[in-house]
């Protein structure tokens, strides 16, 4: 907590100094990515129920108001808020198969990450070792890492939490493996799943790195690839289990150590933490318009009441 409020403080007193204008084009390439990510649950979700209407703007609406929702609630509540939305938006849908959906999607984006975090670690050798991430400042799970015993007993109990759940959904969910297989039509389509999906996750992640790219202009930080893919990197792994809304914290604490004293301190935190907040700030925005567009009322407590129901399967 105290490194985000320094970033805070680093962002806003160089706030005058901020090149609006690439900052601006970060938002746009911002938004299209998040269409983009958009187009291609949808076309998964199309493959999915081939007899069905999947009205493309509700489609869109649900996936931005689990972002804005996810940009300001930890744990990824988003999530349940949009398969909620999305359950509602096509008829005679089942909640399994729409979870199952967002499957396919991990598949490329995991591949991606995987992709960068292995060029990070072998390449350039840049990023921590397991022993010194307890001692990264602000670095979240540092607490689990120095008590090995309390790490093992939480794993512990999410498997048997997990194989507790797989024989609640074998006895209550009628034909569960059916519904999970029906969201992975479109995978079982080599060609229409390359083009249909993942040519439009391919161009999310592109978008994910122009974005780095001018907010790195806008920050009077010297652009370089190696430079875009190391904050790209730093943010993956910040968000691989969200404690903190969009990975504030760990990511600062990341990028501090990658970047090794190349860029001054204070300039790094605000660079990190104003593009973490312009950009949450852009998914807010933008997911609650859909939110509210997409239910015609601001009574969100009903549909967080909704997804809160959805979250069993």
């Amino acid at each position: 907590m105290a490194r985000i409020l320094d970033g805070i403080d680093a962002f806003l007193d160089q706030l005058a100094a901020i090149d609006f204008l690439p900052a601006f084009i970060a938002v746009l390439c911002q938004l299209a990515r998040l269409f983009s990510t958009s187009q291609a649950w949808r076309n998964v979700l199309v493959a999915a129920y081939p007899y069905r209407e999947v009205p493309r703007r509700l489609i869109y609406g649900a996936y931005l108001s689990g972002i804005g929702i996810n940009a300001i609630i930890p744990v990824r509540a988003g999530d349940a808020v949009r398969v909620v939305l999305a359950h509602r938006a096509i008829r005679d849908s089942s909640y399994t198969t729409v979870i199952s959906s967002t499957l396919v999607l991990s598949m490329f984006d995991i591949a991606a990450a995987s992709t960068l975090l292995i060029w990070a670690a072998v390449t350039l050798d840049e990023l921590p070792g397991i022993g010194e991430l307890p001692n990264l400042r602000s670095f979240d799970f540092a607490w689990l890492l120095d008590r090995p015993l309390a790490a093992e007993l939480i794993l512990a109990a999410i498997l048997i939490a997990l194989a507790i759940l797989a024989v609640w959904i074998h006895g209550h969910v009628v034909d569960f493996w059916g519904r999970v297989k029906q969201a992975f039509t479109v995978v079982r389509d080599p060609p229409a799943y390359f083009g249909s999906v993942v040519i439009w996750q391919a161009a999310d992640w592109s978008l994910r790195l122009v974005t780095v790219w001018f907010m790195l202009d806008a920050f009077d930080i010297p652009q370089s690839a190696q430079n875009v893919l190391l904050v790209q990197v730093s943010s993956s792994l910040a968000t691989l289990l969200p404690l903190t809304p969009g990975g504030l914290g760990t990511e600062q604490a990341f990028l501090l150590y990658v970047f090794g004293g190349a860029v001054p301190g204070a300039q790094l935190l605000a660079f990190s933490v104003g593009m973490r907040l312009i950009l949450l700030a852009t998914n807010v925005v933008a997911g609650f318009t859909a939110l509210v567009l997409t239910l015609r009322t601001f009574n969100f407590r009903g549909v967080m009441k909704s997804a809160k129901d959805a979250r069993s399967p």
